[in-house]
């Protein structure tokens, strides 16, 4: 039975997901974590209070036929899926997708450049999170070799044409990248070596460029100068503590579109059709998961 307590609902007995906020906010508290790492505020109920204006913004984009486009580049373990999930996991996926492109094809490495991305962008009412994005060929490609210095250099004059295109046409682009320093990207490194869950994350590419730190530090640079501009800011994120940039990040990106709340559509359930007669298949005649729970 249920135990009592003050402000619980009628009855008396505590709500499933009230049990399990409060354990997610005493695994938070009791988690080992340095003294720059715990921080002023509570951690779960700061992120739930944003993921509810992501949907009142989610709303407006619709309502009002906005193109979102946001970008997420960074160092390998910097933390950029970290965010992109908090974000998207509150909103509803028919109007908010995450573009996270594989190794191109054949037949896309004898494309535009930017064609394979443009297929990705929004249309009216829709936000879109690239998961990295074309700025691979100023990053990974160019340290490693998989594009040619002239391509390269093609590339860093053609971006700002490209996205004040982008911006003209009436989509609205938010760049963001991830911080992250030497020391803590080598323990992620280390955790997801050890954690059988993580480990999908550290790819080959990500084992080869660990030892090319300095070479990513200057692409990345060069990158800066050439598509850092008024029109289309890079916003960089300090990425050393994973949730405080979360929170950072979603507190940011509600600043860069004016949002209103819309009342929301009241909803009535209507009568259930009326028994005429149906009858259930019997349960021994389908089969059942079995509840080993």
């Amino acid at each position: 039975m249920a135990r009592k307590r003050r402000g619980s609902p009628k009855g008396g007995e505590i709500r499933a997901d009230t049990i399990e906020a409060t354990a997610r906010e005493a695994a938070w508290r009791l988690a080992p974590t340095t003294a720059r790492e715990r921080p002023p505020y509570d951690y779960i109920r700061e992120l739930v209070r944003l993921q509810f204006e992501l949907l009142k913004l989610q709303d407006w984009v619709k309502r009002e036929g906005l193109r979102l486009v946001v970008i997420f580049e960074g160092r390998d373990a910097a933390g950029k899926g970290g965010v992109i999930k908090r974000i998207s996991e509150s909103l509803n996926p028919r109007y908010c997708r995450i573009a996270a492109l594989g190794t191109p094809t054949t037949r896309e490495r004898g494309q535009w450049y930017f064609q394979r991305y443009v297929a990705h962008l929004p249309a009216a009412g829709e936000i879109v999170l690239f998961d990295r994005s074309w700025y691979n060929r100023a990053g990974v490609e160019t340290v490693m070799g998989f594009c040619t210095p002239e391509e390269h250099a093609e590339f860093l004059r053609a971006v700002p044409q490209f996205e004040e295109m982008l911006i003209r046409s009436g989509i609205v682009l938010v760049k963001y990248w991830f911080s992250v320093s030497d020391d803590e990207q080598e323990r992620r490194f280390q955790d997801r070596i050890r954690n059988p869950i993580k480990r999908w994350k550290l790819s080959p590419m990500d084992v080869k460029s660990r030892a090319r730190w300095v070479d990513y530090s200057r692409a990345k640079d060069e990158m800066f100068a050439a598509t850092d501009t008024d029109l289309s800011p890079w916003h960089v994120v300090d990425a050393d503590v994973k949730k405080r940039a979360r929170l950072n990040c979603i507190a940011h990106l509600l600043k860069q579109i004016p949002y209103e709340e819309i009342e929301p559509v009241k909803v009535r359930l209507g009568k259930r059709q009326k028994d005429d007669g149906y009858v259930r298949p019997a349960k021994e005649s389908q089969r059942w998961v079995e509840e080993g729970y």
